[in-house]
């Protein structure tokens, strides 16, 4: 009987194996983002996008045709149409307005070029799925739509400033957006149910305005304390019911709006942050407030007094919010404009009044 053949079995340390394969998975995966920039910095994909919309345009009417071939011109007053593109200084602008707008035109996927989208007061639910394309875009100025939602590709605009979608149906905040690292202005004030930001927007290291106005938030979001350079941040008409004690972190915070939330006490920490300027609160249910903050001459501290009125007003107001939800939102957006134009009346002021009420004039005609 022939003796049984040996094979040699090479026996190897599984961890070995493994770091082995993660270093080539790694190695890949940074050949398929090179391979994924290089694609988008190609002028390949920008020269087809311009050949597509030619062939589109050639499909129009004449008259059509004349409209979207033409070089726009420079608009000093409204625009006479709810959908025009504009130049204004050098900068290529697309604007659309009028509540029948409930979806956006077929043709803006041809016009990758541009640079700002000013969309208002339409019924859109959604952006559309070739935001990623337009790579261009630094300023995205959405307020005041039916959006319920922003799409994770909004994290592809790389070259976005500012971002304003205040008055829309928000729910959440794809943390994509902490990719926009360019991104320096965000509003998302008046999204009712908007209650917490993803912490993936700590990376937003060059944003100086935070605006989060008339939401659902209970606490000051962790990413908001992370945001180094932030110098205005708007929380007013939120549920807030304290601050925390760290906010001196934010070294570069001058202006904060806290007025219309349920703050008892203001945290010791306030005027330690060295570049604070103005604190506006609501002074009706505050009963703690650092001496620090009221003595220093260099920081305007107003306090705002709302009249008071009886629990049977307050119900009927509450209920009568249900039926007049576009009513509440131009109300807040005067809300807002009075305190712009109150804190422009303060600026050349060596003292401000200890406290301030505000009246609201109403007529029937």
């Amino acid at each position: 009987m022939a003796p049984a053949k040996r094979l040699d079995v090479p026996v190897q340390d599984l961890s070995l194996i493994r770091g082995i394969w993660e270093v080539r998975v790694k190695r890949h995966r940074q050949k398929q983002k090179k391979e994924q920039e290089r694609m988008e910095n190609s002028a390949l994909i920008r020269i087809d996008q311009q050949w597509q919309y030619r062939i589109y345009c050639k499909s129009l009417k004449t008259k059509d045709l004349q409209r979207h071939l033409d070089p726009p011109t420079p608009c000093t007053g409204p625009p006479q149409d709810d959908l025009t593109v504009q130049t204004d200084s050098d900068r290529l602008i697309f604007r659309l307005e009028g509540d029948r707008w409930m979806d956006f035109p077929r043709e803006l996927q041809w016009m990758t070029y541009l640079q700002e989208w000013c969309v208002r007061g339409t019924r859109i639910q959604q952006l559309p799925d070739v935001l990623s394309l337009f790579t261009q875009l630094t300023v995205l100025d959405i307020p005041k739509n039916a959006i319920r939602e922003l799409p994770p590709d909004v994290g592809r605009l790389g070259e976005l400033r500012w971002l304003n979608a205040s008055y829309n149906r928000l729910r959440s905040v794809p943390p994509e957006l902490g990719s926009c690292e360019k991104l320096q202005k965000l509003e998302l004030a008046g999204n009712r149910s908007l209650s917490e930001l993803p912490f993936e927007l700590s990376s937003l290291k060059q944003l100086l305005h935070l605006d989060l106005a008339e939401n659902s938030f209970v606490s000051i979001p962790v990413c908001a304390l992370r945001m180094t350079n932030l110098q205005l941040l708007d929380l007013s008409a939120n549920g807030l019911t304290d601050l925390p004690q760290d906010m001196d972190r934010l070294e570069n915070l001058s202006t904060l709006f806290i007025h219309r939330n349920n703050l008892s006490y203001l945290p010791m920490c306030l005027p330690h942050i060295p570049s604070l300027k103005v604190v506006v609160v609501s002074g009706d249910l505050l009963t703690s407030i650092p001496t620090k903050l009221c003595s220093n001459p260099d920081i305007k501290f107003i306090r705002l007094y709302d009249k008071p009125i009886s629990e049977d007003r307050r119900r009927r107001k509450e209920e009568g919010r249900r039926w007049r939800v576009q009513r509440e939102e131009v109300q807040d957006s005067s809300d807002k404009e009075f305190m712009e134009a109150y804190l422009s009346s303060l600026q050349d002021r060596d003292t401000i009044p200890c406290s301030t009420t505000k009246v609201s004039f109403s007529c029937r005609l």
